[in-house]
């Protein structure tokens, strides 16, 4: 009977269950009005109606934390064990005629007064708020103590405990998930992280790609001067090299033509000869390259307002702000991009 009375006992007001009983969807089983004040604690802003909750609201078993949701019928939406009910006549019938045999075994277990050893305690002292016997209201230390029964206090207090409980069961609730909701924004910054972190990322190896597009542009415009330049001067070199092998081959003519000793001989081929000295003597049909040809510094940049511009990139505050500076680095683009490529003189120096 002692382990039937366990199994038959409300985890929340601890005695026997109260009909009605209502079973949990868990498979636990609570006293109606328990239900009611646990649920009640969990959702304390619902509208109520006679003391009861009239809508739809959820609460936990306090059993085994089963989450428990109920439709607009509240706690009367719940179905009345009556298996468990019937069990409780049952068992309070069997107590009923086995009272009497049972009474010793129940004075045994009733606490006696540390003072009047002999003494039951049955009062209790509102003034020290502790339990004692009558012995010593009457003549003990509780004299002019104020006193009330035993079973009233024992009531109120346990009133008392069981809404206490089932307010820390409601904060409970809370408290969990107000933890639910932190780990979902956890969750939730290191998902946006992890977005933006990519975004960023794009936006940087789009200006590197702009960046190296530009760099390649402006070289091919160097190398294309620069081979230009070096075509001309290997050409004029040649030419150069040309009337050089002919001024060689009319000197060394000259001195063969100097050693002949006939007269006659040499004068018949002395006029050719002197005219073809003139003409290797004079180099005025060959071009002559100006001064200053071989200088490339009219391609010189100047990235000082670029770079200063790259220092300043921080994040914007807002869409807005973004199309606007999209926009207007476009038109910067457009200006700069023409006249920066290359022009007739180096720009000027950065202030220091």
């Amino acid at each position: 009977m002692d382990n039937l009375e366990k199994q038959l006992i409300c985890p929340i007001c601890l005695e026997t269950f109260t009909k009605p009983v209502v079973i949990l969807p868990c498979q636990h089983n609570l006293c109606r009005k328990c239900a009611n004040d646990i649920f009640q604690a969990s959702n304390p802003y619902l509208p109520t109606r006679g003391g009861s909750v009239t809508s739809g609201g959820r609460f936990r078993c306090p059993s085994c934390r089963h989450e428990v949701v109920l439709d607009r019928h509240g706690v009367y939406g719940l179905q009345r064990n009556l298996l468990v009910e019937n069990i409780i006549d049952m068992f309070k019938q069997e107590s009923t005629s086995s009272a009497k045999p049972a009474a010793p075994e129940r004075t045994e277990e009733q606490a006696m007064c540390q003072e009047h050893e002999e003494e039951k305690i049955n009062i209790y002292c509102v003034t020290h708020s502790v339990p004692t016997c009558s012995m010593c209201k009457v003549f003990g230390a509780h004299q002019d103590c104020e006193v009330a029964p035993l079973k009233s206090i024992y009531q109120t207090q346990k009133t008392e405990l069981t809404d206490g409980i089932a307010m820390m069961v409601g904060n409970n609730d809370r408290i969990q998930g107000i933890i639910s909701q932190l780990k979902e924004t956890c969750q939730t910054i290191e998902e946006n992280g992890r977005r933006q972190k990519s975004q960023l990322c794009e936006k940087f190896d789009h200006l590197y790609t702009i960046l190296e597009e530009r760099k390649r542009d402006l070289s091919s415009k160097v190398v294309a001067e620069q081979e230009e330049k070096l075509n001309y001067i290997h050409g004029l070199t040649k030419k150069y090299k040309e009337h050089l092998e002919q001024s060689c081959k009319t000197v060394e003519t000259g001195l063969q033509t100097m050693e002949e000793p006939e007269m006659a001989v040499f004068l018949q081929t002395v006029k050719d000869l002197l005219k073809r000295t003139g003409e290797a003597s004079s180099t005025s049909h060959l071009e002559k390259v100006e001064r200053g040809y071989e200088a490339m510094d009219h391609y010189t940049v100047n990235f000082w307002r670029e770079g200063r511009a790259l220092r300043s990139i921080d994040f914007i505050s807002d869409d807005k702000d973004e199309y606007e500076e999209v926009d207007g680095g476009k038109a910067e683009a457009g200006v700069g991009g023409g006249g920066g490529a290359s022009t007739a003189a180096p720009l000027p120096s950065p202030a220091p």
